[in-house]
């Protein structure tokens, strides 16, 4: 109830009746200031008494009738203004609040009225242009998608092709002329034979590197530290490569960094296993200051960086310079024929 007279019918409605009572006050006061002094014959305190409470009872009704009826007019206009806010709220921007001119008078809240349907529009025509944003680029984010899966199919057509379907190839021509030396000459078959069987060790690891490369390569929920142990455990399953791992377990990142640095990992250690022909490998993850480090380090035959960037191997390392890129950080690679190979990538915390 009290909460009702408050509101701001009762307010302006309060207003009148104090602007009337105050009148009043302001006539009787004149009335007996004129009695006290002037003492007119036709002035007596009954005429200002029956003067006063005459007005009173005239002007109480019709300031009731005025006060309320204005006060409903104003009330129906904020009522508007404010649906109108509810309704922006909740994301309808299409809502305006009509007929305005025709309720008010060209008054401050015909004002506010205005500017609340002018930025109603405004925040219509942002929400479709957002909306017409997002929908070109979705369109790109499927065509970027298209684009990077037909781009990996021909690199990983042209691995099989340049890897394991010539070594598979080689091995065929080498086992007909074993065969064929096996009973002319044994010895030298038997070299051969060594020889094949060094050539599919080879053709199976160029196999398992691009099985690594095609494995899922998300975290599913498992720390960074979690999914490298694991990846690392199940090559020392499928390869003779001796890995050395330290991994800093205090070290929590966030999950699209730590996805990022695993597929990084994933396509470090895919590239040594098919070109490194390493026994050794060494991964370490720590922090260094304000940043993070990933070290991976192999002995094995190493290459020339400069050249191997001009050539079908720098997808895998222009694809490692992006992802580091994406974090702020970077990728460092140096490599010396001989004397293996050495990435360093850094991510700012």
């Amino acid at each position: 109830m009290f909460h009702k007279l408050n509101n701001l019918r009762f307010q302006i409605v309060r207003t009148q009746f104090q602007t009337i009572y105050f009148s009043l006050l302001v006539i009787a006061c004149v009335l007996f200031f004129t009695y006290s002094v002037i003492h007119p014959s036709w002035l007596t305190l009954e005429a200002i008494f029956f003067s006063i409470l005459l007005i009173c009872l005239l002007m109480t009704p019709v300031a009731m009738y005025v006060s309320f009826h204005y006060a409903g007019q104003v009330k129906e206009r904020m009522d508007g203004i404010s649906v109108l806010i509810t309704q922006l709220a909740k994301g309808k921007y299409g809502a305006r609040i009509m007929n305005q001119d025709q309720k008010g008078s060209g008054d401050e809240i015909d004002y506010i009225a205005d500017d609340l349907n002018r930025l109603a529009e405004k925040m219509e025509k942002q929400v479709k242009s957002l909306q017409r944003m997002a929908d070109e680029k979705n369109d790109f984010a499927q065509e970027a998608h298209k684009v990077a899966t037909m781009e990996e199919r021909q690199r990983l057509a042209r691995d099989l092709h340049d890897a394991v379907s010539q070594q598979l190839f080689a091995l065929t021509m080498m086992s007909q002329a074993t065969i064929k030396l096996l009973d002319k000459k044994p010895e030298k078959a038997k070299d051969q034979i060594k020889e094949v069987a060094q050539m599919a060790l080879q053709a199976q690891t160029e196999m398992r590197a691009l099985l690594l490369h095609l494995r899922p390569v998300h975290l599913s929920g498992e720390s960074l530290q979690t999914g490298i142990v694991k990846l690392i455990e199940e090559l020392k399953l499928r390869c003779s490569i001796d890995f050395q791992v330290s991994l800093d377990d205090s070290l929590h990142l966030s999950k699209a960094t730590e996805e990022q640095l695993f597929r990084m990992v994933q396509e470090i250690l895919s590239n040594i296993l098919r070109h490194a022909q390493a026994s050794h490998v060494l991964l370490e993850l720590k922090q260094r200051e304000e940043s993070v480090t990933l070290y991976i380090r192999d002995d094995g035959k190493g290459f020339n960086v400069s050249e191997k960037t001009e050539n079908q191997t720098s997808y895998g390392l222009k694809t490692l310079n992006e992802r580091a890129g994406e974090l702020g950080g970077s990728f460092i690679i140096r490599s010396k024929e001989g004397e293996g190979t050495y990435s360093t990538i850094r991510i700012p915390l």
